[in-house]
Order: C-alpha cells, then structure tokens, then sequence
C-alpha cells in the first residue's frame, strides 16, 4: 500500500508525535509498505507564535496536491490541524479523496494557555477539522469518550508504543547529583505545567531534559534544577534509566508517550489523576503513583519496583500499534469503495489520484 502521511510536526521538533509517526512508518516499511511524508521541509516557513521552535509552512497547498498526484498514494493520513494539515485536507476535500486524520493534541488548550483564548471557541475549528475525515483516530479510550461528548465523530483507537531494545534499565552512574533524581522528559513549555513540579519540595535533585519557549523563564526561577538539554537516543534513554522517579506534570496531554519510555527503563512514574496518565497507568498497578499532591505521588512513586515498571511498559509495542493503523485506513478504504458502488452500481475502485 502507498500511503501518505501529512504532518506539521517534524524534526528538529521532539515531541511524541514525530516519534509516533517515525515509529509508525518504520513498522509499515518493515512490512513492505510505501510510505511517504509532507513536512514543513522544503516549503517556505516562519516561526510559530509564542513557540518559535516550530516552523508553519506556506503555501502548502499546491505542492501538496502536485505530491498526491505524483505518488497517487493508496491512503492519504493527516496528523496535524497545521498549515500543512489544512492544505492536505483541502485538497481531499477538492478531489473527493478519502483521508483519515489523528488528534494527538489539545490545540485549543494550549491556545487558551498562552493568549487566554477560551477552549470552549476554537474546540469548534478543530472539530470541523476532522468531521470531514473518514476516520479520526485518538490515543486513548477516555479521550474518545471526551472527543464524542464534543460532538466529534468517526473515531477509532490509535494506542502508542515504546521501544523496549533502546529504553530499558541500565547504570544510574550517569547524575553526579544529589539522589533520588526525579525526572522530567519533554517539550519545556507553558501547557506542560512543568513549574508544578518544580516548586515541589523534594528531597535529591530535579532534572529537566528537553528544550522549548519557557526553558529561560525556568532556569531563571528555579536555579537549583539541573537543565540537561534536549536528549536523543541511547543518550535520552541513559538518562531516564539513571533516575529514580519520572515525574509528569501535564495535565493537558492526550497520552503521554514520555511515561512508557520511563516505565520502560525501570523508573517508575509520578503525575496527577487525569486524562492521559490515568489512561496509560490504569492497567499497571506497581508502575505509577497519580494523586493530586504531586509530591505524595513522587515519594510513594519511589518506592515501586523497577521490575514491575519494565514488566508493565512490555505490554506495548509499535506493532501492536501498527496494526491498529493499518486497520484504521483500510476501514477508511472499505467505507469509500462500499459508498462509490452505492452510489453508481458498480463495483469499480478508482486510485486515489
């Protein structure tokens, strides 16, 4: 199958979305398909607002419709309600091509985090994004439920992975820091609620891996933390298994994937009881601590066994996760031959071109 793949995160952006779509397509390749990518490389592009990190592309749309009618894919994916998610959903839209989409992020609170726009306003953009997709996929089964309650519809289950061969419990010889070292991976951003951990009160040292717009701002009002910087690789994977706790302080992720490669590495994780750590940790009693003291959550997260925390985290592959994917758009496939053949009477299947 050929399948294409639209999306406004990419490298050098670090986040679960580039790691889900990279793993993703490692899988699909593996298995023969062909998979291709539209990224904001190549196109003209300027800084996002207030994150300046991320690159918006523009004018994406022609180009976008010259690679569809070029690689004439099989299924047409669309992760990203960005510039280049809308030119891709025009396009489909135009052409009368079917095309799934996948929300893996809480645009309209992270909008309401930075310029106090309410959520409740740009939920209805975001919605209308995707009710034009055969299939929305979604991370978690209380995010569905949430997604349906506002009025989304076709959505289906899109769970996440881990590498297990790359994070995986090794030396803690790594800190010369002041122990327990308590843990936080990801982007160093306001909607991250990373101050909430930071202020906390906690015996040892706090690390911080990662980079993004509020990374000066923290530094500045929290010089005992140890900023380690964005990390890649056997690199990030050794400093999440030299740590004792993970600690997550979102409280606005849809999944987060950080908390499958700690518990892969033996480290068990500390966060507040809702939507995305609820969810990743309700199956693995022994793995995590959620309370809404996050300090209670990180001393009692230190005294879980690592074994446990590996043992839980072997529960998720990519594969599983691929096949979960591939379904996804063969479903979206079916429901489109089925409705031509509806509509004309025949039993004809056109490319998608």
């Amino acid at each position: 199958m050929r399948i294409l793949i639209a999306t406004d995160a990419w490298d050098p952006q670090v986040n679960g979305v580039v790691r889900t779509l990279k793993a993703t397509a490692r899988e699909l390749e593996a298995r023969g398909h062909d998979v291709r990518f539209i990224t904001p490389d190549g196109f003209t592009t300027v800084p996002m607002p207030t994150y300046p990190e991320v690159r918006l592309a523009l004018f994406a749309k022609a180009r976008i419709a010259d690679v569809i009618s070029t690689f004439m894919p099989d299924a047409i994916h669309i992760a990203t309600e960005g510039p280049i998610g809308l030119g891709a959903r025009q396009v489909c839209v135009e052409r009368g091509l079917p095309f799934t989409t996948s929300f893996h992020t809480r645009f309209p609170e992270y909008i309401e985090a930075r310029i106090a726009l309410p959520s409740s306003w740009t939920y209805g953009l975001v919605r209308w994004f995707h009710q034009a997709a055969s299939r929305t996929m979604v991370a978690t089964a209380s995010l569905e439920h949430e997604l349906r309650g506002r009025g989304f519809t076709n959505l289906c289950a899109w769970s996440r992975g881990v590498d297990t061969n790359l994070f995986k419990p090794g030396a803690k010889s790594l800190f010369d820091l002041p122990r327990p070292i308590s843990l936080y991976v990801g982007r160093v951003a306001v909607e991250k609620n990373i101050d909430a951990f930071l202020a906390l009160d906690l015996p040892g040292t706090k690390v911080v891996v990662g980079d993004g717009p509020q990374l000066a701002e923290l530094r500045a009002r929290f010089p005992g933390v140890h900023f380690a910087g964005a990390r890649f690789g056997q690199d990030l994977a050794a400093h999440y298994a030299a740590s004792d706790v993970f600690v997550f302080p979102s409280r606005t992720d849809t999944f987060g994937l950080v908390m499958l490669e700690a518990l892969a590495c033996g480290v068990p994780v500390a966060a507040f009881p809702v939507q995305g750590p609820r969810d990743v940790l309700e199956r693995g009693a022994g793995a995590g601590v959620l309370d809404e003291c996050l300090k209670s959550a990180v001393e009692r997260a230190l005294t879980l066994s690592p074994q446990r925390c590996r043992q839980y985290a072997l529960q998720y592959s990519w594969g599983a996760c691929t096949n979960q994917f591939l379904d996804n758009l063969e479903t979206s496939l079916l429901s489109r031959q089925q409705t031509r053949q509806l509509g004309t009477g025949s039993a004809e299947v056109r490319p998608a071109a």
